[in-house]
């Protein structure tokens, strides 16, 4: 295995931890938009004047992150780091290991495909994966079931294969 395969094996991972990570914080923490006195805090009229400002900026309905204040381009790195960590999974079609797996890809494809239109940079950047995976929603239509998934088990890893190859010679994107 050489280096650069190693890298781009271990990055992805590092980063999803890392996000992982952070997510436990979020529970923990009080809500960012209160003082003990009951008025807004400053930092959270600062997140306010913030979020307002990206509301324009390419995303969808004012999304910016999940409403956390982010800059889109990090919802497409976090997404893309989703998609990266079932690069080395896989699964045997009727033999009830797909469930779950196959599930994950999908959810993982939404993601970023929902990550991707709302960066600021536009859709048309994205243009090959938001086609690859428009393209694999016509073909799964609404059912999302199991069963489904697995009949277009190749779509969908195919999909993810070539996404995942495609960022990869765009490392600005998720970088």
């Amino acid at each position: 295995m050489s280096v650069r395969t190693a890298l781009r094996t271990v990055i992805p991972v590092v980063v999803l931890g890392v996000c992982l990570s952070g997510c436990s914080l979020l529970s923990s923490t009080p809500e960012p938009g209160a003082s003990a006195a009951g008025r807004p805090s400053a930092s959270a009229e600062a997140a306010d004047s913030t979020e307002a400002a990206n509301s324009g900026a390419g995303a969808p309905d004012g999304d910016t992150g999940g409403g956390s204040g982010e800059p889109a381009p990090t919802l497409v790195r976090d997404a893309f780091a989703g998609l990266q960590a079932t690069l080395d999974d896989t699964c045997t079609p009727g033999a009830g290991d797909c469930a779950d797996f196959l599930g994950r890809v999908n959810d993982e494809l939404d993601r970023l495909d929902k990550a991707m239109k709302a960066d600021p940079q536009g859709p048309d950047h994205f243009k090959e994966p938001v086609a690859w995976i428009t393209g694999l929603r016509t073909t799964l239509g609404e059912d999302v079931s199991t069963p489904n998934l697995e009949k277009h088990r190749d779509a969908l890893v195919g999909t993810r294969d070539r996404v995942n190859t495609w960022m990869q010679d765009h490392p600005e994107d998720y970088r």
